[in-house]
Formats: structure tokens, C-alpha cells, sequence
């Protein structure tokens, strides 16, 4: 049997096999000569995992007990470190104390990391607790706080106003723990402190 018979009784066979041979040959071309892919040119933060829009958030400690509340106009969730960031956050912090009211306050920005271990208040800071027994309101007036809700302890660099009752302290820098009312003020502080009522 000629080459030629053999092509013209299988022909069905010959023409898938050319056919084949011709899709890789094409496709090998097509590898050799195509331009590069284009690498991402996208420069900017990373896409939110999801956004709530008037959000509120709750967040306790090991033992159960609410470490802290933060409640805003919106929300985002980013997808690579899984952070919060929050527009206007209005937030509290419960007092480890029976009887002791939880500090209260506002930021213009804030973030919170993964595990809500780690507060950023950014812009201006306002803090309050009001009065109870024989303890008077205290306001606090400062900006770009770090705080560590679970622990109620917080810090800034910048300037600091405390007033609690007739009592005025001020200071850059500041360091503070909300459970045992300590506050420190790192430099240039001043205070205003009235003589005590005596008690009749």
C-alpha cells in the first residue's frame, strides 16, 4: 500500500492529526511573539473588605466584661490586615470599677487593629466622665491618642487638657490609666489645683 492510499483511506485520522499539530504549532507562536502581561500600575490603599454605614461595635475583654463600645457613620474593613477604619468614632470606655462611670468620648478618625488590642483616635480628642459620689466630671481635650482599650490606658505627644471640678492640669505629651485615675503629663505642664472644701 503507497503513502498515498494510506492517506486517502484514513483520511478522517491524518486530517485530526494535522489539525492537532497545527493548534500547538499556533499556540507556540502565539507564546514566542505575544507581548509581556502589563504589571499592575495601581498605586493607593487597600480595597475595604466590606464598609457598615451607622455602625456600632462591641468589644470585650477575656473574662467577658465589655473592654469597648464604638459607634460611628461608617466603617471600613480592609482586606490585607483586616484593621478598622472609622469616620467620626464615638466611643466608650466601661471603668474596671463598680460604681465608676465609663469614660465617654469623640475623634475625627479612628483605627482599630485585628484583634482590638490597639486604639488610633486621630484629630482632635474629646473625653469625658461625669461626676459620681464625691468625684467630680472630668473633661479631657487633646489630639492623635493611642490607646489600649483592653488594658484602659492611653498616651499622646501632643498638648493635653484635664479638667476634673474646679481642677485644671495641662501639658504636652500624656500617659494614662483609666482604671486607676493616673494621669502623667510629660513636659511643659502646668495645673491649677483650688484649696479642698473641708468637710463639716
Amino acid at each position: 500500500m503507497s503513502l498515498r492510499d494510506y492517506f486517502r483511506d484514513n483520511r478522517l485520522q491524518v486530517g485530526i492529526v494535522v489539525l492537532g499539530v497545527a493548534l500547538v504549532a499556533t499556540q507556540l507562536l502565539r507564546w514566542w511573539i505575544a507581548p509581556e502581561p502589563k504589571a499592575n500600575e495601581f498605586v493607593g490603599p487597600p480595597r475595604s473588605g466590606y464598609s457598615l454605614i451607622n455602625f456600632k461595635g462591641f468589644v470585650y475583654d477575656q473574662e467577658g466584661l465589655p473592654s469597648f463600645r464604638v459607634y460611628g457613620p461608617r466603617l471600613d474593613r480592609r482586606e490585607g490586615d483586616e484593621s478598622l477604619y472609622i469616620d467620626q468614632p464615638r466611643f466608650e470606655l466601661p471603668s474596671k470599677k463598680p460604681g465608676v462611670p465609663a469614660w465617654q468620648g469623640e475623634s475625627v478618625y479612628g483605627w482599630v487593629d485585628k484583634s482590638g488590642t490597639l486604639l488610633k483616635l486621630q484629630g482632635q480628642v474629646y473625653m469625658h466622665r461625669p461626676a459620681y459620689g464625691d468625684t467630680a466630671q472630668a473633661e479631657l481635650h487633646t489630639s492623635e491618642v493611642t490607646a489600649w482599650p483592653k488594658e484602659n490606658r492611653m498616651e499622646t505627644a501632643e498638648a493635653a487638657t484635664m479638667t476634673q471640678g474646679d481642677t485644671t492640669m495641662r501639658g504636652i505629651g500624656m500617659r494614662a490609666n483609666l482604671t486607676d485615675n493616673h494621669l502623667e503629663l510629660l513636659d511643659d505642664s502646668h495645673g491649677s489645683f483650688p484649696p479642698r472644701k473641708r468637710k463639716s
